[in-house]
């Protein structure tokens, strides 16, 4: 069997809670947030490339909204190598039309990978070794691998993998059979399972052989692989909307975990930031201009260098200058961004600012 890993990322995510920075034509996977200069998708593509082999091996899957900016993002990206959905029909459908496509060109004991294209990764090194080892129980074993990351704090925003049966070691990694999938728990559960040492955040990084997970899908999701064998990707739009989590992660029972630590976030809202830069000396998160007075806890996002941002006596809050809007959020309501982009939609007055 190859010990080749073939990633493929996912890229047809939209990021909504963390408009106005994001946008339909610019959905968070194309920016930004981390203070360099390589976008989210780039990065990810980066630190995949090396595994891959190159770009002949690295794979994207996106929506047909975006398709563009990816080639634009991804000049190097092969033409052959980008699937392109005809719509978003959630991560199961992705993984299934990707696992076919890569079976076809390299055969079912091809080892995959695939990966979300808008996380955040501290420690490049350990997580590549992490791949390492995920590609070797892969290759060993008939085995849907997951990374599941060592919560540093009781996450309420986070799915939770518990871990069951240590099976081994792989390039010196732990590996365990996950006992079962837990959508995000209420804070007390989420500190029990903190206490317990045998759960992980779920991080969405999935490592199999494609026969192992075709075959899995059969099972589990036939409603989802079977019209996509029978008729290709045009049959896309008619396809459920489902998750990976829900359509066979949660129902097989060859998965297993690698709970690993190589500093890690998912970037759902413009909270990750603060996780991500805030620093001891200054009271506030800034990435902009800003000239503040009594303000504290503030998150000060424009993407104009030259506009300034003037606070007075304001708390716990994000503000996103960019072009013609302006966002001002409590941090405890980030989640609702989503919400007002509904609003939004629904006022002819507003549908250009999305």
């Amino acid at each position: 069997m190859s010990s080749l890993l073939i990633p493929v990322v996912l890229a047809g995510g939209k990021g909504e809670r963390f408009w106005p920075l994001s946008r339909r034509d610019r959905p968070k996977q194309f920016l930004s947030l981390d203070g360099s200069s390589r976008s989210l998708l780039q990065g990810t593509a980066d630190r995949l490339l090396t595994f891959a082999g190159g770009w002949d091996n690295l794979w994207v899957i996106t929506s047909s909204q975006i398709a563009q900016g990816v080639k634009e993002q991804l000049p190097d990206l092969l033409s052959q190598n980008l699937l392109i959905e005809l719509e978003g029909r959630d991560t199961a459908a992705a993984v299934a039309w990707a696992s076919l496509e890569i079976k076809k060109r390299y055969g079912e004991d091809a080892v995959i990978g695939f990966f979300p294209a808008d996380h955040w990764i501290a420690d490049q090194d350990v997580f590549a070794h992490t791949l390492s080892a995920a590609t070797q129980l892969a290759t060993s074993t008939a085995a849907i691998v997951t990374l599941g990351i060592k919560p540093a704090f009781p996450s309420t925003g986070y799915g939770y993998l518990e871990q069951g049966e240590k099976i081994g070691y792989f390039n010196e990694l732990p590996a365990y059979h996950v006992n079962r999938f837990i959508e995000k728990p209420d804070r007390e559960t989420a500190e029990t399972f903190l206490h317990t040492g045998c759960f992980s955040w779920n991080s969405g990084m999935f490592v199999f052989r494609a026969g192992v997970v075709l075959e899995e899908l059969r099972t589990h999701a036939s409603e989802i692989i079977e019209p996509l064998e029978q008729h290709g990707p045009d049959i896309y739009p008619q396809l459920p909307k489902k998750s990976i989590d829900y359509a066979l992660m949660e129902k097989t029972s060859l998965a297993y975990v690698l709970p690993v630590e190589f500093g890690w976030d998912d970037l759902g809202d413009w909270n990750a930031i603060e996780r991500l830069l805030k620093q001891e000396h200054n009271p506030n998160v800034e990435l902009a201009t800003h000239v503040g007075l009594y303000t504290q806890g503030a998150i000060v996002y424009a993407s104009n260098p030259n506009d300034v941002v003037v606070t007075i006596g304001l708390e716990d809050v994000v503000i996103v200058r960019d072009s013609n809007v302006t966002l001002i959020v409590k941090k405890e309501r980030t989640q609702e961004i989503k919400q007002m982009l509904k609003t939004l939609e629904s006022d002819p007055r507003f549908t250009h600012l999305l």
